[in-house]
């Protein structure tokens, strides 16, 4: 499980360049993930929308369903990239977690 027990994250001071740029990477992985998905969304309301228009179960149509779905997939990636950040960093010795406040800032 994510440990969310939460360190501030404005204070935390990356132990490298490195380990920021990875993370920043993670998030644009991710962030691509979710536009391919998005951008099926938008097509298929755009160019098939008799489509969406279809109730597959519940009394719910598809862009019901899949708005939904969007939302849920958002929250987990959230999570994926919570999860990834930390699991790398705790590779790093010389993490620092609970840092003193920077002065240059």
């Amino acid at each position: 499980m994510v440990d969310l027990s939460g360190h501030s994250a404005e204070n935390r001071q990356f132990a490298s360049k490195q380990e920021s740029q990875r993370n920043a990477r993670y998030g644009g992985i991710l962030f691509l993930i979710y536009l391919v998905v998005y951008a099926i969304y938008v097509g298929l309301n755009t160019f098939a929308p008799e489509t969406m228009d279809q109730v597959p179960f519940a009394g719910l149509n598809l862009a019901i369903l899949f708005g939904a779905g969007l939302i849920v997939l958002a929250l987990i990636l959230a999570l994926i990239y919570s999860w990834l950040c930390r699991a790398a960093a705790s590779h790093f010795p010389n993490d620092i977690q609970n840092p003193e406040p920077r002065k240059d800032v």
